[in-house]
């Protein structure tokens, strides 16, 4: 047994004798905007790479099969599944470019309203006993007036830089 077949899985659509779904044929101007592309080697490594995907299981050109593909430009299968089914389906930009998030990987814990409380907060008076507020303060703060459930003093940091408000450095004159 090859590396690849333990690597890439085994029964993929050509080996079980079946026809692929997503037929790549690419006209005389795509190819050479393809070769092109392979040709400068300039750019997002990526997006030479899906180009060379492309110009591999081009149906009228060479039509590897998606497991040599992957071999060829050490890629997974799945990565040579979803550029052929990207380019057959919404062309040739988004095929050389990388799948757009459809959600954000984790929810924002602070809305506008929150950072707008902080803010405020922030640039308020710091407690008793104190001369400025620390993001530590900051964030316990919030907790206790109950903007958030839970809150870290980088996720803070990170609001406020955004905000360009550094409320934690007191004056010293």
């Amino acid at each position: 047994m090859l590396f690849a077949d333990t690597f890439y899985g085994r029964g993929a659509r050509e080996e079980k004798g079946m026809s692929k779904k997503y037929i790549v044929r690419l006209s005389d101007e795509e190819r050479e905007a393809l070769e092109a592309i392979v040709r400068k080697g300039k750019g997002p490594v990526y997006r030479v790479k899906h180009a060379n995907i492309l110009l591999a299981v081009d149906a009228e050109a060479s039509n590897w099969p998606d497991r040599r593909t992957a071999q060829a430009y050490r890629c997974h299968l799945n990565t040579v599944c979803n550029v052929r089914r990207r380019f057959v389906e919404e062309g040739l930009d988004a095929a050389l470019e990388r799948k757009k998030q459809t959600r954000l990987s984790r929810a924002r814990v602070l809305d506008g309203e929150g950072e707008a409380r902080l803010i405020q907060l922030a640039c308020s008076q710091p407690p008793e006993g104190r001369c400025a507020w620390t993001l530590n303060m900051l964030s316990e703060e919030l907790v206790a007036l109950n903007v958030v459930d839970s809150i870290s003093a980088q996720t803070v940091r990170r609001t406020l830089k955004k905000m360009n408000c550094d409320p934690t450095y007191a004056n010293a004159g």
